[in-house]
């Protein structure tokens, strides 16, 4: 759909090439719009091609020329007063295009959320001032910042926990909130809703997806999960028990806190990347620095000990053990699993993995600032006595957990409400994760499958990126087009196969990514670092 001049044209605005005119639905006047429960405190006209400074948080930031005309709107939803006189509300973005291909599509959020993200939705792991991103594809995009805004250093301050409507709010009923706002400015906008609505979200955001399948399941016609939080509140002990196993080889910092860079050693763990791929990179046809085939990757990082007299190219005993310890996940002491085990995969080394993990010069461990955050804020509703990450009891303070668990987490395998409305699910995680285990996803998937038809219940899909980190990075192919394969699933009936994958490791190199079980194989002919040389096959 496209606004001409027969809608009202809203002044002039700046953009790239000066003053122009913005022919469009009237946007001044959606801050006027009367929406229950709902404030809009500015819609302002944009130019087509107006510079936009866009920071993932991590390094300069990048200033985009490809954003499109449109109207952006920002307000808050549920504002309302706590206990303790602190405010709290829904904020919210959306930006809607003057040419509008009639989808919406709802960004999620990350970490403990408390920051509204530009409503772009930006597509594919490099961003370039040309990235395309869902608005310039025709999309009118929403985000939220998960019912309350962030006050702590890196974005992970959980206090909102002690307020019941915010943690409600960031638990799951942020993103219902701000779509029905955002369904009624496309109304008004565009004088018709949406006929197609997508959401797309990674770590955090890929729990909110979750949750908007299991409680919200007429919401969305696509549902894009990357990375899920969805069984977070385990997760989060596993990131204490891998904070703890690591301290114990750790010498002690100035303050006396232990410096987890220096118990495993970008140097460790260089070595233990290399002991594993030199394992398993071939079981897939072909040695090239990726591996395929994770779960036929049975690796034992005692092969890595040191041996009578020998310091360099080993690991200790203790080392050795950490390593064991932490990839076969928490347990308590009676030796009971608290969370799922890790895969040994060729990222556990790079830098996606160790910020997580160990820190680094320029910040802490993240699992350190963010995950006691979490427990004593959210999960414990700030009710103490407060955990220490460094000190956690693994035989007691599960079951302190466990009380908001069901709450935050997204476990629901039974999908059928989502299913019986023609919904579709797209699921893919980095094999090399250090913060939501592959394997906890792979689990949890065939339980979805096996509550929902099985293979006859063909309305979900997994992707295992290998070597990827977090979402992104890492030394895999880890720029696919999610969105266009969920597209073509939802309006054309195309089921998708295989997502073809590149990425900056590996330049000129392209691999399909296959639906699991698939696994990709090299069957010993054609270029190797062409994804049609490969096959998508049973294990």
């Amino acid at each position: 759909m496209k606004l001409g001049y027969a809608c009202l044209v809203v002044g002039a605005v700046v953009g790239a090439g000066g003053m122009q005119a913005w022919a469009a639905g009237d946007c001044g006047a959606l801050a006027k719009l009367q929406i229950e429960n709902t404030t809009i405190s500015e819609a302002i006209a944009v130019a087509g091609g107006t510079p936009y400074p866009f920071s993932s948080g991590f390094g300069p930031a990048v200033v985009l020329t490809s954003l499109p005309a449109h109207c952006l709107v920002h307000g808050e939803v549920n504002h309302h007063k706590a206990a303790d006189g602190q405010e709290y509300g829904d904020k919210f973005e959306v930006r809607l295009p003057v040419e509008w291909g009639g989808r919406f599509l709802f960004e999620g959020g990350g970490g403990l959320d408390g920051i509204v993200k530009p409503a772009i939705a930006l597509q594919g792991a490099e961003v370039t001032p040309e990235s395309k991103s869902a608005l310039s594809l025709g999309y009118v995009v929403a985000t939220s910042d998960g019912g309350h805004a962030d006050h702590g250093p890196f974005a992970m301050d959980a206090a909102f926990g002690a307020d019941p409507e915010s943690r409600i709010d960031y638990n799951y009923r942020s993103t219902k909130l701000v779509t029905d706002v955002a369904r009624k400015l496309m109304a008004a906008f565009y004088g018709s809703g949406a006929k197609h609505s997508y959401f797309q979200g990674c770590s955090n955001g890929g729990r909110e997806g979750l949750q908007m399948v299991e409680r919200y399941p007429d919401e969305f016609d696509g549902v894009i999960v990357g990375a899920p939080a969805f069984n977070l509140s385990n997760a989060a002990i596993a990131e204490a028990w891998n904070t703890d196993e690591i301290a114990k080889i750790s010498p002690k910092k100035a303050d006396g806190t232990p410096d987890l860079a220096q118990g495993l050693t970008e140097a460790d763990l260089k070595l233990l990347v290399a002991g594993v791929l030199d394992k398993c990179d071939a079981l897939d046809g072909l040695k090239d620095g990726l591996i395929e085939n994770p779960e036929a990757c049975h690796f034992d990082p005692a092969v890595l000990e040191c041996g009578a007299g020998k310091t360099d190219g080993c690991l200790s005993a203790a080392k050795v053990k950490v390593v064991k310890d932490i990839f076969a996940g928490p347990r308590d002491s009676a030796g009971k699993a608290i969370y799922h085990s890790w895969q040994y995969d060729s990222g556990d080394s790079a830098d996606g993995w160790r910020v997580w993990m160990t820190g680094n010069q320029m910040m802490p461990s993240i699992n350190v600032l963010i995950f006691p955050s979490f427990f004593n804020g959210l999960a414990l509703r700030g009710v103490g006595p407060k955990i220490d990450i460094f000190h956690f009891d693994f035989d007691k303070d599960p079951a302190r957990i466990a009380k908001s668990a069901e709450e935050i987490n997204a476990i629901n395998a039974d999908w059928s409400g989502f299913r019986k409305h023609g919904g579709k699910v797209l699921l893919y995680t980095g094999v090399s994760d250090p913060v939501f285990s592959a394997l906890d996803l792979i689990r949890f998937y065939k339980e979805v499958k096996a509550a929902n038809g099985g293979e006859q219940g063909n309305f979900t899909r997994l992707y295992l990126a290998p070597g990827m980190n977090h979402c992104s990075g890492g030394p895999g192919l880890d720029n696919f087009d999610t969105l266009g394969a969920m597209q073509g699933w939802v309006e054309e009936g195309k089921a998708p196969g295989s997502l073809i994958a590149t990425g900056k490791t590996f330049p000129g190199r392209s691999r399909p990514l296959c639906a699991y079980p698939l696994v990709a194989k090299y069957p010993g002919t054609g270029d190797t670092e062409s994804a049609a040389s490969f096959r998508c096959e049973k294990p």
